[in-house]
């Protein structure tokens, strides 16, 4: 499995925006795979939040982040950001980012069990 490592969360005031990255530890990168960015809230469950095709060619987004995150890759720089404007308190929560359990196959998906690496994650609070 990747060592995923996500990094960038921090408190925000609502209205603000945060710039979430996604890199690898070790030998091992993240080319080759898509990969998608998931929360979680306290006492909810976790949801998919973007996703991103290996060459970064596709994307998909969860409704509630249309038009508000964008997520995109620097291969070059190993690394997968997602950036999220307009943020709300709603969007606080655990961020984590996933690899795809497929190698060279773009997956665009949301679903936690297409995926087989994840990171610690980096928490997202949104408050005034």
């Amino acid at each position: 499995q990747l060592q995923l490592v996500e990094s960038g969360g921090s408190l925000v005031q609502p209205g603000g925006s945060l710039r979430l990255s996604c890199t690898t530890s070790g030998e091992r990168t993240l080319s080759g795979y898509s990969v998608s960015w998931f929360r979680q809230a306290p006492g909810k469950e976790r949801e998919g939040v973007a996703c991103i095709t290996s060459m970064g060619s596709s994307t998909h987004y969860a409704n509630f982040g249309k038009g508000r995150f964008t997520v995109s890759r620097d291969v070059a720089k190993n690394t997968v950001y997602l950036q999220m404007d307009s943020l709300k308190s709603e969007d606080t929560g655990m961020y984590y980012c996933a690899t795809a359990k497929a190698f060279g196959v773009a997956v665009i998906s949301l679903l936690a069990s297409d995926f087989g690496s994840w990171g610690q994650g980096t928490q997202v609070t949104v408050s005034s």
